[in-house]
């Protein structure tokens, strides 16, 4: 505990530790001092002397060492402890961002590791912890769309809401038109001057109420840059498909639709990316990471505490004490 205190203090006048030279002077001058001040007597014999040794005896030198310790703690004191704070003010804006994530079944094909939605949720937690200043929300889509956490700022919230995500939620299918579109109406009233959607898909568009391109006029309207991400690899990956007998991994063909994932990111500002193994996605979220740059100021605010008072205040106490001590119990008579 003691450690831990020491560690977080820091000194205003160091230059008064050279006070502490005295110290070992003042023991040398009061050992001398208490020896010349010694008595003779020349006896016969210390028979009669033996056990005569009393507690003040032993105890004498206690007013000396008070002394002492109340120079050292008034030494501390004059090099004035302190403790500091360190505070961060943060200012600027942010970007407003929205995950739009694929949940269909074919997200659990086992071309990434462990699965493609896993990778994904991964991912995505890593880009999460990297946006301090932003508010970021969460949808999620297969036959359908869903707003799975709104904007925020509390990555707690989001990220618990985020590895919830699973396979079976929705509808299955690929509605890339609903999920965008959901995406954009989250965005729609926010405030920010930049507004970006991270739309990450294995397939192609076959199902949904909102046409696709019809989705990518509304986020051009509103100012929404897309950046989008294909996920799968080259030619053909193991699905866990469920059958009467359990479940069995099937090789199916992967097939993005990556000309419309293009054009989407294309018309709208963003990026298309094609992610074929888990290298290659941390790498895309990397990327724009570095893209969309939040502009912030951090100002830095340092605070000092004093910490002087108590080694003042022991000082005090100690050359109180030495002071009663050597005029009551210690005190010499002529």
């Amino acid at each position: 505990m003691l450690y831990d205190w020491y560690e977080h203090i820091e000194f205003s006048q160091p230059a008064f530790f050279g006070l502490f030279v005295l110290v070992p002077l003042l023991i040398y001058w009061e050992l001398r001092k208490s020896g010349r001040a010694q008595g003779t007597l020349l006896v016969s014999t210390i028979r009669s002397f033996a056990g005569l040794r009393s507690w003040k005896n032993l105890l004498r030198p206690l007013p000396f060492i008070l002394r002492i310790l109340a120079l050292c703690c008034l030494i501390i004191a004059l090099a004035r402890p302190q403790t500091r704070y360190d505070e961060q003010l943060v200012n600027g804006e942010g970007i407003d961002i929205v995950l739009c994530l694929d949940i269909s079944g074919s997200m659990l094909a086992q071309d990434f590791t462990p699965n493609r939605m896993e990778a994904a949720k991964n991912v995505a937690g890593e880009f999460i912890d990297h946006r301090p200043t932003d508010r970021i929300g969460l949808v999620i889509f297969s036959g359908e769309s869903f707003t799975m956490c709104p904007l925020t700022t509390d990555r707690t919230v989001l990220k618990t809401q985020l590895y919830n995500v699973q396979s079976g939620l929705l509808e299955d299918g690929t509605a890339i038109g609903s999920g965008l579109a959901t995406g954009v109406d989250r965005l729609r009233n926010s405030p920010s001057k930049s507004k970006v959607i991270i739309l990450l898909t294995d397939g192609e568009n076959n199902g949904g109420l909102i046409d696709p391109n019809t989705a990518k006029e509304i986020a051009k309207s509103v100012g929404v840059r897309v950046y989008t991400i294909g996920m799968g690899t080259e030619g053909y990956a193991q699905v866990p498909v469920q059958t009467p007998g359990g479940v069995v991994l099937q090789r199916e063909k992967v097939n993005i639709d990556e000309k419309l994932l293009t054009q989407i990111a294309k018309e709208t500002g963003g990026q298309y990316y094609r992610a074929t193994d888990n290298e290659s996605l941390k790498n895309i979220y990397s990327e724009i990471d570095r893209l969309e740059r939040s502009k912030i100021e951090v100002t830095a605010i340092r605070r000092y505490n004093e910490q002087y008072f108590p080694f003042a205040l022991a000082a005090a106490l100690l050359l109180l004490l030495e002071l009663t001590l050597r005029w009551t119990v210690f005190r010499k008579f002529p």
